[in-house]
């Protein structure tokens, strides 16, 4: 019976290479990518004057590593908009005038403003503010501890102010949940016809791949979306999650993010022999989905590799979303690039799912 299961076992590929594949994939992405210190955030910067002191207090906030500065803002509402769409975490606003007023004495307001959806990430970057006003009044004003600064630093944690991480963990929980029941009901769909011997039932009937296709998604989508509707309608009225943005938008999205997790789990099922490694393949599919996509660890504070793997998950964009319109009240403009991400994928999905599919036909 011994020699009988390692003979399958080494028939069976497809679930030899899971069995190396999975431990290894855990080691690096556990090793490499996760970082629970997130580092090099990026951040935006409105200067509205080119001091000495104002750079300096950029430099020496760059030198802590935790800010990254990516955009140079000339208005409010540029810098604004960034904190909206979640393309920077953190943005500096340098008044007019701020050094004059510092020498004089008049202790001028440094703003600070913080994406505090992900409260890990700005946390850690907030704390080391008072370092970095030490080492530009040192470097600049060439005076050593003050008893009192002659600025102030104001910073501002929107959109969750009391760094409640329930805020951020309630709205990813709605795309894992999503991502692992729709990957699972429609990674079994093809090889499950197959098992059961109704493949050539199937194949008889007069329609076309694309048909077969949207035949076995659809149905999930309407699954998808009241498993939607429970969760989010759960994390407002019992943990007090806002929806500060529009409903419908939210509906909208979730619909095409639930319809490409859908075709990825078809394209799966039309690769797979078996149930089995249908499986197996939704699996290896969630697991970066998990760790790579934001929602357990800081998506900005992971090497730039990691990230590029991410971009390519639908869950990273639909964590943006739904966070985004939940907690932010951002509109389409704002979420147009993870929106057309999540199309694209979803195309993606379905062109390989319908070209496998005819394979099998052929």
């Amino acid at each position: 019976m011994v020699v009988k299961e390692f003979i399958q076992l080494r028939r069976d590929r497809v679930s030899f290479a899971m069995i190396v594949m999975i431990p290894v994939m855990q080691l690096l992405l556990f090793g490499f990518a996760i970082n629970t210190t997130p580092r090099h955030l990026p951040t935006a910067v409105l200067l509205q004057e080119d001091s000495d002191l104002a750079r300096s207090i950029l430099k020496a906030m760059e030198n802590t590593a935790y800010f990254r500065f990516t955009r140079e803002v000339h208005t409010v509402q540029e810098f604004d908009d960034l904190l909206l769409s979640g393309k920077v975490l953190f943005g500096v606003e340098i008044p007019r005038g701020f050094e004059r007023a510092v020498r004089r004495g008049d202790r001028p307001a440094l703003l600070v403003a913080a994406d505090a959806t992900d409260p890990v990430a700005a946390g850690s970057a907030m704390s080391a503010l008072g370092m970095v006003v030490q080492t530009a009044l040192q470097h600049d004003l060439h005076i050593g501890d003050p008893v009192a600064l002659p600025f102030e630093i104001r910073t501002h944690a929107r959109y969750n102010p009391a760094a409640s991480s329930r805020l951020n963990i309630v709205p990813g929980l709605v795309g894992t949940i999503l991502t692992m029941t729709m990957l699972i009901f429609t990674a079994l769909s093809v090889t499950r016809e197959i098992e059961r011997g109704t493949m050539e039932s199937l194949l008889s009937m007069p329609i076309t791949p694309v048909e077969v296709m949207l035949g076995k998604i659809l149905p999930y989508v309407l699954v998808g979306f009241i498993q939607a509707i429970l969760i989010i309608g759960i994390g407002v009225l019992l943990f007090g999650v806002p929806v500060n943005g529009s409903l419908t938008l939210l509906a909208l999205l979730s619909t095409l993010f639930i319809t490409t997790n859908l075709a990825i789990g078809y394209t799966f099922s039309t690769i797979a022999q078996n149930q089995l490694q249908a499986m197996q393949m939704s699996i290896m599919f969630f697991l970066p989905s998990i760790l790579l996509s934001g929602f357990m660890f800081p998506f900005a504070g992971m090497p730039v590799w990691a990230q590029y793997i991410g971009e390519g998950l639908p869950l990273t964009h639909y964590l943006r979303i739904v966070r985004a319109i939940m907690l932010k009240g951002a509109t389409l403009p704002n979420l147009q690039y993870d929106a057309i991400a999540l199309l694209a994928l979803m195309l993606l999905a379905m062109t390989i799912a319908v070209m496998r599919f005819r394979r099998t036909l052929d």
